[in-house]
């Protein structure tokens, strides 16, 4: 039989029974059985009329050939000879017009069937119209932004502003903004969500048109519209920037047909009933056996069926699969005909190992199949898989999700299969992240959460900042019921949630199994090299969000990915008792330096990696015996330079060519039909900016580095004589197994995912928690207010009540979509996860810090994820879940504290922004009574050593946060320092709980004897360090005093009665910093008075000296009648709250204080005191 397509490739040929054969056809069985075997295999059709046993005509394997070909022609229909159905015109193969019916600049996919908007608003349109008849698409909705979806006609004429709907005739559903458009624009609908599908239907005959969300009407839209003849209605689409849809206009079997509405491509429906046909036979033999013994047919359970090699069975399959096999390579028929019957076998329940026919059938298409065929059908299988996956609608028991999950674990275990699916499939045209992704329902009605939580509860008790106070001991007793149920409810939906994540997590073990050998390599090494690449093009590309792995879809697949790595790690453990458990899993440093693993252009501490290996070399030879080629020193240098030249290269987005032409990009441009998209749709013909390197090759210089895609097992697990990722060992290293080498090359993936990405999306979604606690809050306010409200004015109390109504309302919807986020992402397992990223973290840190100099090779993200994932425990699980109950909290928290202190003035780091990032992660760790504790408990000479960085001098280097971590460890210690809020706002508005609070006061005096000691036995470093203060005093006073006076001019002109933000924003930034400084001042005379009173020292009348000047500059400004200083707080400006006499005159007052108090003590003459007293003005407390 001639191969589909009218390729070269042959068909296997099966030796059936020849000539010879004949007189000896009982080798197989024997003709009657044979006979009567075929025939109840393949029976024949109703037309031919019944026939008795006695009287049909004996079937043979010489004759099966042409009675299959005579039963599969009757199934021919006369409808697919048609060229055109009546009421449609176009091609009969109906894809997105990427020639010419475009406007803006669109991404399309190689199927023609998705798209991606790449600029404002673009449009594109189908190349078939309808004229006559019903008619329906569907659109596979894969993000949830501004989209208008429908039906315009060739005259429309869009640009960057007017789309779809835009025009007269045009007529779109924007779920967006729920409304419908055609010129104006009114209410209509429901709004959509990424996951969801939009039918939109077409009645020409009643000239009306409809839309549908998930099978669900919204109603007609327009009715009324123009037809007649010339008038022709194409589907159309308008989207902004970075939205996404993916379309089916009957490629593949509609998800929600609708009755008597067609798709606009036929379905092929010849072949539709030849596969049926097909399965039918195929499951006919599954569920039949030969009793040789007895000469007769049994049937038996076809779930239970295996390939035993029996001779009359496999040559009736070869001959069904002559013909199903290139059935099963058309998306339609894989989808509609293959999948559901895989799916029924899996019906029953149950685990997937007791489904073992799946396996079978799997062998049985690489036995029978040409591997092309094979290819494509697994190709498209899973392709449709991900697909029903991704756009089934959630219900209450997740059944659809579950369903699907279960199918594709059953594929996977596969061997062959996966494999082939890992190699070519699952990373380079798929997104299968998709799988390990749980999407959270917008609509929490149809999901079925009112049903599954049937009780809601949210917070009912503040503080008065707002906060919400759990304090159990004082819910009543209604309250506490309601908690306890909504409690239940939440309970059963993550019990729920957990059966698929681990449905996903098996899915990973398959991916992540390293023992299957025996068709190549193991599946292990497929994926981290595949694994490899994603992170690449994830970190390559993080200037164009376009090629991005969505945030929501990485945060999922970490935790799957985690809980897959620690079940292998144990595993490890348990069978090699030498390796360490998963609990104390660590990245060991060689990783970062010997070239065995690719971190792209990821920043290093020391800089550059080129650069490290030129300035570095004699470390690494002495330290981890790696030598350096000369060359390849040279070669990097050379390549470095050429890179230099290629202005702006990192920042630019992935490439593009002009329109129609190819693009290569990553497989996440290709969201919505899941394939890879090269088509770059430009009506202006511009050329996107190319990538500065292709992603594929690797840097030319590491130590032996080798492309990801070359690495074999033995390189990343290496052999006898060989390390493989472990190359390189420091002396410093411990000389004992970890786990297996692959495993620790994901960990540290695991790690760089979490950096790319997933905090960020962890912070995204608190918003909703946040949404939640300010209704509650508006909720509360509203409830006092109508029991405040007089019984005489009834209106202000209706007004009130439907308040309190819309308030209940949308506090019951977020409180079951709370229910969900917290189950799937901020559940108790998920924070373990995060912590034990974090625990990963500290300890590499420490190994790598332990190396010395080549401390500079570790990634940057290491310590950007060290930080983070202890930010997101502390501010986005609780209060759901308390951090302080983790396993090594406070341990954990030490050891931490203990980088942070080491590292932000680290000599060995380079980079700006790392450094910047580990002096706000101090600062913020001094702000917290429990992780200031944690600071204190690090080793004295480490605290020491913080302390002398801190009070390194001010200039050339950020002095800010340095500054401020100083006042945090001496808040509630300084005159008039412990308020929480700024008292002159108290003043006015004492309730209002919109005002700026500060955190509570934690002064460590720890911390203050170390400063006091340092600065009293080092006298340079004390001058320094107090003349630099000084100096940013005077610098920042300076700064406010020019602000104000602009700010001053620009409110009294009469033309303008505005001040930029910007200015004012500026302005009180200066203010704030002048009062850290003067409270650092205290902080210095407080705790060492010495320096300014002692004047045996050199430095101390200089420095009391330019401290009297700055106090009485101060004073002068601020304390004067009628002052500028005066006019600008009586304006009151929106973000200069913080302005005001308060805070600047008690820091003053705290210093004159403490040198009044301490003159004596240090033998400084009254008379001296005196001059201090009168060159400065009294302050009152």
């Amino acid at each position: 039989m001639s191969s589909k397509g009218g390729t070269a490739l042959s068909r296997r040929n099966y030796r059936l029974a020849s000539d010879t054969d004949k007189p000896k056809v009982t080798g197989i069985v024997n003709e009657k059985l044979l006979s009567d075997y075929l025939h109840h295999v393949f029976p024949a059709s109703i037309k031919q009329g019944p026939a008795s046993a006695a009287y049909r005509k004996i079937l043979t394997f010489q004759d099966l050939g042409a009675h299959l070909e005579k039963l599969l022609a009757e199934d021919n229909v006369a409808e697919d000879g048609k060229d055109q159905i009546e009421g449609c015109l176009g091609p009969s193969t109906v894809v997105l017009d990427h020639s010419s019916g475009f406007e803006g600049l669109l991404f399309v996919d190689d199927d023609l069937l998705g798209v991606i908007g790449h600029s404002n608003f673009s449009s594109i349109r189908a190349t078939t119209c309808v004229y006559k008849g019903k008619w329906v698409y569907e659109v596979l909705i894969s993000s949830q932004g501004l989209m208008q979806i429908g039906w315009c006609t060739l005259n429309c004429r869009f640009n960057q502003e007017e789309g779809v709907g835009d025009t007269p005739d045009s007529y779109a559903y924007d779920g967006n903004r729920v409304r419908k458009w055609n010129v104006t624009t009114t209410n209509y609908g429901k709004s959509w969500a990424a996951g969801d599908i939009v039918s939109c239907l077409i009645d020409l005959d009643e000239g009306t048109i409809t839309f549908c969300l998930n099978g669900q009407s919204l109603g007609i839209a327009f009715s009324n519209i123009k037809t007649g003849p010339g008038v022709a209605y194409f589907p159309a689409i308008s989207l902004s920037f970075k939205e996404s849809v993916a379309f089916n206009f009957g490629s593949r079997p509609l998800r929600y047909p609708v009755e008597g509405y067609l798709p606009l491509q036929s379905p092929p429906t010849t072949d539709l009933i030849k596969a049926t046909r097909l399965l039918g036979y195929l499951k006919t033999v599954l569920s039949t056996s030969i009793d040789i013994q007895e000469e007769k047919l049994v049937e038996r359970d076809g779930g239970s069926w295996q390939i035993q090699g029996d001779p009359t069975i496999l040559v009736t399959l070869a001959h069904i699969f002559n013909h199903f096999a290139p059935l099963m390579c058309k998306v339609y028929l894989v989808e509609d005909v293959l999948m559901n019957f895989l799916l029924s076998i899996l019906e029953g329940g149950g685990s997937v190992d007791e489904h073992p026919l799946i396996q079978q059938l799997l062998d049985l298409f690489w036995l029978l199949m040409e591997d092309y065929e094979v290819n494509e059908c697994l190709k498209q299988l899973m392709m449709s898989l991900l697909r029903a996956y991704r756009f089934s609608p959630i219900i209450p028991d997740l059944g659809f999700q579950i369903h699907y999950l279960r199918l594709t674990t059953a594929i996977l275990r596969h061997e062959k299969s996966r494999k082939y699916l890992l190699s070519n499939v699952l990373f380079d045209v798929l997104r299968s992240v998709v799988f390990f992704y749980i999407k959270t329902p917008l609509r929490v009605k149809e999901a079925g959460l009112e049903e599954l939580i049937p009780t809601t509860w949210w917070p009912t008790r503040f503080d008065k900042e707002g906060k919400d106070e759990r304090d159990t001991r004082e819910e009543t007793a209604e309250e506490r019921l309601r908690r306890r149920a909504y409690e239940r409810g939440c309970h059963r939906l993550k019990k729920r949630i957990e059966v698929v994540e681990e449905l996903q997590v098996q899915i990973l073990r398959l991916m992540l199994n390293n023992k299957d050998k025996g068709t190549g390599e193991a599946s292990r090494y497929i994926f981290l090299n595949k694994f490899r690449k994603f992170l690449q093009e994830n970190a390559s590309n993080r200037g164009n969000p376009t090629v991005l792995c969505p945030p929501e879809y990485m945060v999922c697949f970490l935790h799957r990915l985690i809980t897959a790595i620690r079940s292998y790690w144990d595993e490890g453990k348990r069978k090699g008792p030498g390796s360490i458990n998963s609990e104390d899993a660590y990245v060991p440093p060689q990783l970062f330096y010997n070239g065995k693993v690719d971190y792209f252009d990821l920043q290093r501490l020391g800089g550059l990696l080129s650069h490290l290996k030129k300035t570095l070399k004699d470390d690494l030879a002495a330290k981890a015996n790696i030598i350096i080629d000369p060359a390849e020193i040279q070669a990097t240098s050379m390549d470095d330079l050429d890179e230099d030249e290629e202005t702006g290269a990192t920042q630019r987005p992935s490439g593009a060519v002009a329109m129609g032409g190819a693009l290569a990009r990553p497989s996440w441009l290709s969201s919505p039909t899941l394939g890879r998209a090269n088509r770059f749709l430009s009506t202006a013909a511009v050329s996107l900016m190319t990538p500065r390197r292709p992603l594929a090759p690797p840097e030319k210089v590491k130590v032996r580095t080798l492309a990801v895609e070359q690495r074999t097992e033995e390189d990343i697990e290496g052999s006898h004589g060989n390390d493989g990722l472990l190359l390189g060992r420091p002396l410093e290293e411990p000389d004992q197994p970890i786990t297996e080498k692959s495993l620790l090359e994901i960990l540290d993936g695991v790690v760089m995912m979490y950096n790319l990405s997933v905090h960020q999306q962890l912070g995204k979604m608190v918003v909703v928690s946040d949404d939640v606690h300010e209704y509650a809050v508006a909720l509360k306010d509203t409830e006092e207010k109508i029991a405040r409200c007089p019984s005489r004015r009834p209106d202000i109390l209706e007004e009130l009540q439907k308040s309190q109504k819309v308030f209940a309302e949308k506090l019951n919807h977020l409180s079951r979509r709370l229910a969900w986020i917290n189950a799937t992402i901020y559940s108790k397992d998920k924070m373990l996860d995060v912590y034990w990223l974090l625990r990963v973290c500290i300890r590499t840190i420490e190994h790598a810090d332990s190396t010395g100099s080549l401390f500079a090779f570790m990634p940057e993200f290491y310590l950007n994820v060290a930080m983070n994932s202890y930010s997101a425990l502390k501010n986005y699980f609780s209060p759901s879940n308390c951090m302080e109950e983790l396993p090594g909290y406070e341990d954990t928290l030490a050891q931490l504290a203990a980088i942070l202190a080491k590292h932000f003035a680290d000599p060995r780091i380079v980079g700006t922004d790392i450094k910047d990032s580990l002096m706000q992660a101090l600062a913020s760790y001094v702000c917290y009574p429990q992780s200031l504790r944690a600071v204190e408990r690090i080793p004295e000479e480490q605290r020491m050593a913080m302390m002398r960085n801190l009070l390194a001098p001010y200039e050339q280097r950020p002095w800010a946060q340095t500054n401020w971590i100083l006042v945090r460890l001496w808040r509630g210690c300084g005159f008039g320092y412990r308020y929480t809020r700024l008292p002159h706002l108290l003043k006015t508005k004492p309730e209002d709980a919109n005002l700026p609070s500060l955190q509570k006061p934690c002064p460590s005096l720890l911390l203050q004897r170390h400063m006091a000691e340092l600065l009293s036995q080092d006298k340079d470093m004390a001058a320094s360090f107090l003349n630099s203060v000084l100096n940013q005093l005077n610098w920042a006073f300076s700064e406010f005093i020019g602000m104000i006076q602009e700010i001053q001019q620009a409110a009294e002109r009469p033309e303008r009665n505005f001040v930029d933000t910007r200015q004012l924003k500026v302005c009180a930034t200066c203010f704030d910093l002048s009062v850290s400084l003067l409270r650092v001042l205290e902080m210095t005379i407080t705790l060492v008075p010495e320096i300014f009173l002692d004047w045996t020292r050199p430095s101390a009348e200089l420095l009391l000296r330019r401290l009297a000047q700055l106090l009485n500059q101060v004073l002068n400004r601020v304390t004067a009648e009628r002052n500028l200083f005066d006019r600008v707080v009586s304006l009151r400006l929106p973000g200069l709250e913080s302005v005001d006499h308060y805070p600047i005159l008690v820091a003053v007052t705290g210093i004159l204080v403490r040198i009044l108090v301490d003159s004596n003590k240090q033998g400084v003459s009254v008379g001296q005191s005196n001059r201090i007293q009168d060159r400065t003005c009294p302050v009152g407390r």
